[in-house]
């Protein structure tokens, strides 16, 4: 996806992967600014752990709570800070900038992939870590009417739920299954991720049937056990795609300051995820 829109800006950069040790992070990321990167993503379980390595949090990052986008920096002789791509020769200074760019994707990727209006909706979430705090906290800022968060660790819930009333005190959160109709599913947990994997909700306590729609924020598989269910209830369904687009998108303009060539990246997608 990122190397596919390079390309078509016509820059010569690379995108590349490199798994690191959560007790390497901090390493990893001076080494990234003193080998003069542009910029990283970062995945689970890194996001949290970057709030505090990186040298200024964009407001997006303070208000997520999470680095998911790192942009390197550099001190001009007129003592601003401009990306490093505007840097012919080594700046005097360089800093790491923290942003967040899975909020904003997981919003977009609802509205239109699902076509949903979340000012009023109920939704039900399915994992209350990592993305699915994001998510919560994004949710609940756009006004929803409910949230139902469902998480194995219960207390993991209730922490969330108790930042959400802080944040939004308007938005109701409970914890545990609904009784009636939701707008909206979302599972933000692994459960999917292979063939074998059962549904990640207890049918015992809910239905698919009482759901309006279903997003699954794994995109490989293309179609979960989840979505599966979902689409033989008549169900709208979306996959975890144009959240990872989205978020790649902006994490593309935030490096490069250009627009991002979705159709090219959301193409690149397709052809790696469907094969």
């Amino acid at each position: 996806m990122q190397n596919a829109a390079l390309a078509a800006l016509g820059l010569d950069w690379r995108y590349l992967a490199f798994e690191v040790h959560p007790d390497d992070l901090r390493a990893a990321l001076e080494g990234a600014k003193a080998m003069r990167f542009i910029g990283i993503n970062l995945t689970v379980p890194h996001k949290l752990l970057a709030l505090s390595m990186v040298d200024l949090l964009d407001e997006s990052a303070r208000t997520w709570g999470a680095v998911n986008t790192i942009r390197f920096e550099g001190l001009d002789d007129h003592g601003q800070w401009l990306p490093l791509q505007d840097f012919s020769d080594t700046p005097r200074q360089i800093r790491s900038q923290g942003f967040n760019t899975d909020a904003e994707a997981i919003d977009r990727a609802l509205r239109e992939d699902l076509g949903m209006e979340l000012a009023k909706a109920t939704v039900l979430l399915l994992g209350a870590g990592g993305a699915g705090r994001t998510a919560a906290l994004k949710l609940a800022s756009e006004d929803i009417a409910e949230l139902f968060l469902v998480n194995r660790t219960k207390i993991k819930a209730e922490t969330l739920a108790r930042e959400i009333a802080m944040r939004s005190p308007g938005v109701r959160v409970t914890i545990g299954y609904p009784a009636g109709q939701v707008d909206l599913v979302i599972n933000a947990t692994s459960l999917g991720l292979k063939p074998a994997d059962d549904l990640p909700f207890d049918k015992a306590q809910f239905s698919v049937s009482q759901a309006r729609a279903v997003y699954d924020m794994i995109y490989r598989p293309v179609e979960t056990p989840l979505l599966k269910t979902a689409k033989a209830a008549a169900c709208r369904t979306a996959n975890g795609l144009g959240m990872l687009l989205y978020q790649g998108a902006r994490a593309l303009e935030i490096w490069t300051g250009q627009a991002a060539p979705l159709d090219i990246m959301r193409r690149a997608l397709e052809e790696n995820v469907h094969g």
